[in-house]
Order: C-alpha cells, then sequence, then structure tokens
C-alpha cells in the first residue's frame, strides 16, 4: 500500500467515523496476511499518517487508531515470538526484526500519546471519547513500555521524555480518577488490567536491571513481572513495602527507596510485598518441569529457561544488586577474545592463536571482581550479556576470564559501553578425562580451564569452565595441573553460559599412580 492511498483515505472530509473506518477496514483486508513484516510496515505507516491528520475529530482518530492497532496485534505477536527466541538468529534477521518491530511500538505510543495530548487541550471530538479514556491511557503506557523493550533489547539510550509522558499519563488519570478503571487491554485478553497496573509494570520490570539482560530474558522478565502486576502498588505516601519512588513534576526513570530522603506531594511510592509470594510458588511448579498455562510468555520456552527469569526477580525482590567492589579509574589495556572456543585458543600454548585475532580494549574503570569499557559498537564483534572473555592485561603474562554483564549502546557515536564481571585473574589450560567411566557422556582429552581461586580461599573447593553441556552433577573428572593429578568430584553449576559450564568441584590432589 502506497502512501498516496493513505492520503486518499484520509483526503476525504466525511465528519462521519463509519466512512473512515470503513475505509480503513477495506484497506486492512488488502494486506498480506502472509507477510508479517510488509503488514507490520504498512499500519506503522497508516499509523504515522493518522497521526499527522489534524482535521478529523478525535473521536474518529481514536476510532481508526484503535482498528489500526488491534488489525497489528496478530503480525506483531508473530514477529515477537521470532524476536525474542531461544534460538540463535542471524545478524540480519535479528535487525530486521528489531527495526520492524521497534518502529512499530514508537509510532504506535506516539500516536496514542498525541490523541492523550488532544483530550487533554479538548479538541473536538473530546467529549465523546470521555468514557475510552481508561482504555486510551492505558494503552499509550503499554506502547511506551514496549519502546522501551525493543531499545533495551538493543542496549540503547532510553529516550527520556518517555519518562515525563508516564507521568503525565499517570497524574491525569489520578486526577480524573480512572486510574483503577478496570480494561481488557486487546480483544481476546481474559484478564483485565488498568493504568496503574500498567505503571506498576514498567517501573518495576524497568528497575529490575535490563542492561545486564539478554533479549530474550528482557522479554521473558517483562512476561513474568506483568502476570503479576496486580500485586504492585503504587500510593502517595511512603510505606514499609514502599520499594521505588517517582517523581510527578520531575519525571525521570524510577529510583531506589531511601527512607531517610525527604518526600514531598508530587512523590509517588511503588510497593510489590506479595510478588515474592507469587514467584515463589511459581518456581515450585517449574521445578516438576512444567510451564503454567496460565502464564502469557507470548511464545514456547522450556521450564528451566522460565524458571532462570523467575530466579533472576527473586533475586531482586530480595537482594537488589548492589557494587560488591569499589572500582577506581584506570586506563589498563587489555587483550581481548571473546567465545569458550576463542579463549581456549589463546590459552592453549599448543594453539597459536596468532595476535590478528586480538582486539585491544581501553579500560575505564577496574576492580578485583570487574572493569568497565568502551568500544566501537560496530565492529565489537559478537559480544553481548553473557559473551565469555579471555583478557590479559598488557605486561601480565598469564590470561585471565570475564563475562560481559551490562551493555549500552550509543548508535551516535558508534559506541557501546561494556561492563564486565571478572571470574579469574588467572586461568589455567586443562584437559577433562573421566574418572573410571570409558565411554560416558564426554569424550576424554576435552579442553577446559581452571580458574586460579583468589587469595587466602581455603574452601577446597575448584572452578572450571567447559564447553556447554559438558558438566555432570553425577560425574567426576581427572586432570593434571602443575605437575599434580587432581580428582575433581561435582558440587553444582555456578552459571551455564551461552557456550560454556561453570562448576564448582570438591578435589583432592593425587599421587602418580595413585586411583
Amino acid at each position: 500500500m502506497g502512501r498516496r492511498m493513505l492520503s486518499g483515505i484520509f483526503g476525504k472530509k466525511s465528519d462521519h467515523p463509519l466512512a473512515d473506518i470503513k475505509s480503513v477496514q477495506a484497506m486492512l483486508e488488502d494486506l498480506p496476511k502472509n507477510d508479517a513484516y510488509k503488514s507490520l510496515a504498512e499500519l506503522t505507516e497508516f499509523v504515522e499518517l493518522l497521526t499527522e491528520q489534524t482535521d478529523f475529530k478525535l473521536d474518529q482518530r481514536f476510532a481508526v487508531l484503535r482498528s489500526l492497532d488491534e488489525a497489528a496485534q496478530p503480525y506483531v505477536r508473530k514477529l515477537m515470538r521470532e524476536y525474542f527466541t531461544p534460538f540463535e538468529k542471524n545478524q540480519f534477521q535479528e535487525n530486521r526484526l528489531r527495526l520492524t518491530l521497534g518502529n512499530w511500538s514508537r509510532v504506535v505510543a506516539n500516536a496514542y500519546f498525541n490523541a492523550f495530548n488532544a483530550f487533554f487541550k479538548g479538541d473536538k471530538g473530546s467529549g465523546t471519547i470521555k468514557v475510552h479514556m481508561p482504555l486510551l491511557t492505558a494503552r499509550a503506557v503499554h506502547a511506551f513500555m514496549w519502546h522501551l523493550k525493543y531499545t533495551c533489547s538493543h542496549y540503547g539510550q532510553v529516550d527520556n521524555s518517555i519518562w515525563s509522558n508516564i507521568a503525565q499519563l499517570y497524574k491525569h488519570a489520578e486526577q480524573l480518577q480512572y486510574l483503577d478503571t478496570p480494561v481488557s487491554l486487546y480483544p481476546g485478553m481474559t484478564v483485565n488490567t488498568s493504568v496503574k497496573h500498567e505503571v506498576g509494570l514498567l517501573m518495576v520490570w524497568y528497575d529490575s536491571g535490563l542492561s545486564t539482560l539478554s533479549p530474550l530474558y528482557i522479554h521473558l522478565t517483562e512476561r513474568i513481572v506483568a502476570q503479576y502486576r496486580s500485586t504492585i502498588d503504587i500510593h502517595a505516601e511512603i510505606g514499609q513495602h514502599s520499594r521505588l519512588s517517582f517523581d510527578l513534576n520531575r519525571p525521570a526513570e524510577p529510583t531506589r527507596i531511601n527512607m531517610g530522603a525527604t518526600t514531598h506531594p508530587a512523590m509517588r511510592f511503588i510497593g510489590m510485598p506479595a510478588m515474592q509470594a507469587k514467584l515463589e510458588d511459581l518456581v515450585k511448579v517449574l521445578n516438576k518441569n512444567i510451564v503454567p498455562d496460565e502464564i502469557s510468555l507470548s511464545g514456547n520456552y522450556d521450564a528451566d529457561v522460565v524458571k532462570k527469569a523467575v530466579q533472576y526477580l527473586l533475586n531482586y525482590l530480595v537482594a537488589p544488586p548492589v557494587r560488591r567492589s569499589t572500582r577506581r579509574t584506570a586506563n589498563v589495556t587489555l587483550s581481548v577474545v571473546d567465545s569458550f572456543e576463542k579463549v581456549i585458543g589463546c590459552i592453549d600454548a599448543r594453539n597459536d592463536f596468532g595476535k590478528d585475532g586480538l582486539a585491544q580494549w581501553m579500560t575505564e574503570e577496574i576492580s578485583a571482581v570487574g572493569f568497565s569499557t568502551v568500544i566501537p559498537a560496530k565492529g565489537g564483534g559478537s559480544v553481548g550479556i553473557g559473551s565469555l572473555l579471555g583478557m590479559q592485561p598488557e605486561g601480565v603474562p598469564h590470561w585471565g576470564v570475564a563475562v560481559v554483564r551490562r551493555l549500552l549502546r550509543d548508535d551516535a557515536k558508534n559506541q557501546l559501553r561494556v561492563g564486565a564481571e571478572i571470574l579469574s585473574n588467572r586461568v589455567a589450560g586443562v584437559v577433562l578425562n573421566q574418572n573410571k567411566v570409558p565411554g560416558g557422556a564426554i569424550e576424554n582429552g576435552q579442553p577446559a580451564l581452571w580458574l586460579y581461586a583468589k587469595q587466602n580461599d581455603a574452601s577446597g573447593e575448584a572452578q572450571l569452565l567447559m564447553k556447554a553441556d559438558t558438566f555432570s552433577p553425577g560425574r567426576s573428572l581427572q586432570i593434571q595441573l602443575d605437575g599434580k593429578n587432581y580428582l575433581l568430584m561435582p558440587n553444582g553449576m555456578q552459571e551455564k553460559g551461552l557456550d560454556y559450564d561453570l562448576a564448582k568441584f570438591r578435589y583432592v590432589v593425587q599421587e602418580a599412580g595413585e586411583e
């Protein structure tokens, strides 16, 4: 569908809303039903054109916007399942999905907010849609949440105008007393929501730490918080369960509560005292390898994957993350590779990896447990949340390993800000052999990384980085290190990464020839 056709529809000057609705419905019938990309792109263009129209009465514009938004939902859901898949996507597919969905969410959020502003100013037709304001405002908040979702899944910088828009929407709903009015967000939804629930969902989910999550877990945490959004309370007075606050007069992203801080009447406080119990009950079901039908995840996901997202949210509720070690400003040059295979290649003296495969990173801050740096966004390779890094500081003879925990992208400056957790400053390559179990699940001679313990660690435990899906809680291993034989007895998986297993083992040192 071309822009000329869209202009033709909106070029009609009929004051009767059905004339435009019928035209739009005819246009919707012509959408390429089997091409979700093209259909959603055309609907995005149509909503953009609708937003530009000032001649139509507000009730007409809102009726058309609702119709377009609802028609887009099947295409949005289809592409969203492809984007937030647990399976790997190629770069072209990922970019195409993100741009298509990101453009839609941005355009529809702006359209609803423009309609909200038109009502606020009393434009012609406002009286007719007053009864629909709970739905219009809830959809506006919901659309801004999805706009945030696609921005954060690319680790992009959030447009701060979102927070002032959310504050205006909330303040209006509070003043006109429709904050708690139940609405069915879209046809077919069995559970109602409200403006308060949508604002609570957005604030709690955003505060949970999206820059530390992969796109898949950004999606799953949002879906899980959405399931229990009715447990989120927003009050004008601070209480014992208050966790977050936002300021209606000075809008910004939500902040953690400081009980000793000064409060004022424009502040609103968010608590979720009943959510922890809900999440704990959900974990019990997931432990049985069951994903409850009532959890709307907008896709099919294994119970283990969902449980990881639930556990992340539980950790956020019980013990919000804090920095464990003070970082200092320091410009340290690191030679860096990413991926388990490349780290093994650098550390294994038999494998001449070569300097051509090394990137040079300069740290901004560094501590005993982590560092931050800025690298080019284009040319940053495959670095993402959860990427395993091999790192060698300039002038240091040995390699260490780290994992990317936080990303923030600035496309305008072609920069990617990286925050990494250091697992160990020194590692050694070892070869795994099974203990007395020939023909087992792993092949003898498989390479792995021994993480040297920090000073004063007398736990008698060792950490190993192994190829993904190598660790087994019922299998002991043998290695040789520094001229000694070690018997390793599994003591639990610490982290299952993108291409690695990080596990703990109890160990005993064996004499040569000892069983």
